[in-house]
């Protein structure tokens, strides 16, 4: 088809590196049940239940990383619209995507593979179009329907981010919440449109690598093939897809901000050999110039701006072929 990205064509040299090893990197225990959270219960007018509401936000976001929330007052029409205008699009030429005016968009919004990558490990069988919600009043006029898409999505989801943002910084004791209402603004964020298509190596290569999210809070809405995986105390275990929920993890700077009270764990997603998957993730992130520095004393990690962390993992991405991440800032 004219819209899959040549992975076999591109990748032939490394495809053919596969080793033995390679098979195992699959490995998974068994599924993971993630804490289901009910978002509604916030807004309850007793205020015991609404404490034992963010008591399990935050106890979810120590133990695991990972939770999920479901009455999160996103209407289904905005979940479905979005879900159909991101198939649409994926489904477009090849040679469309990689355009550089296509959606008017910057020039490395649209991803596939990894052209930096120098082993199966480093390598991702998916697509994605990594947007910053700058850009998206400017898309082009042609998918007017996907920009209004994205919009709604990401305003609703926008405002879930900043109240569990909220609570969690609430939960370390931190009195003031005007932290995240000073230093993430609603353009420093991004919305990235997830596509992994049918992989024939699925047993040997990453639909995404192991990684950990370079933000305060990443919320994610993903179709029901399944594929999400994370890692806890020691092993891989599979997330099984809830229809009526919303994903969330926490991110890189959460964790130094927190002082390691909350883990950003990590995650990969493995490919299906028949099946297509989609997912949109939100990505809660500051202004370039915040400063991360923790709350607590002692500090593991030193302070640093957003835009030295990211500078950091592009330079590791490009030297290694991935990120390398908090350790790069310990004390």
């Amino acid at each position: 088809m004219d819209f899959e990205p040549p992975f076999q064509v591109s990748y032939k040299t490394l495809l053919k590196k596969a080793t033995k090893s390679d098979n195992e990197i699959f490995l998974v225990e068994e599924y993971c049940e993630l804490p289901l959270i009910n978002l509604s219960r916030l807004s309850s007018g007793q205020q015991l239940e609404r404490e034992r509401c963010m008591n399990e936000i935050a106890d979810a976001a120590s133990r695991l990383g990972f939770f999920q929330i479901i009455n999160h007052g996103i209407p289904k029409e905005v979940l479905r619209s979005i879900s159909y205008e991101q198939k649409n699009v994926f489904h477009q030429p090849f040679q469309k995507k990689v355009k550089d005016n296509f959606l008017n968009l910057s020039a490395n919004s649209y991803r596939w593979g990894n052209p930096k990558a120098t082993c199966l490990r480093q390598f991702s069988w998916s697509e994605a179009f990594h947007i910053s919600i700058t850009e998206i009043p400017r898309m082009t006029t042609e998918y007017k329907s996907l920009r209004l898409a994205i919009e709604k999505f990401a305003k609703a989801v926008a405002s879930i981010a900043k109240i569990l943002a909220e609570i969690l910084s609430t939960k370390l004791g931190i009195r003031s919440c005007s932290y995240f209402q000073d230093n993430c603004p609603a353009g420093s964020s991004y919305v990235r449109l997830n596509r992994y298509p049918p992989c024939p190596y699925s047993s040997k290569v990453y639909g995404l690598i192991p990684h950990t999210d370079s933000d305060f809070l990443t919320l994610v809405y993903q179709d029901m093939v399944g594929g999400l995986q994370l890692f806890n105390h020691g092993a891989w275990f599979s997330v099984k897809p809830n229809p009526d929920a919303l994903i969330v993890n926490i991110g890189d700077l959460f964790q130094a901000m927190s002082n390691c009270v909350y883990r950003s764990t990590k995650h990969r997603v493995v490919g299906n050999t028949q099946t297509e998957r989609f997912s949109v993730a939100y990505f809660y992130c500051p202004s370039n110039d915040a400063i991360i520095q923790s709350f607590t004393k002692p500090a593991v990690y030193r302070n640093f701006t957003f835009s030295e962390y990211k500078l950091q993992n592009q330079t590791d991405v490009q030297e290694n072929g991935d990120k390398i991440g908090l350790s790069k800032f310990l004390l």
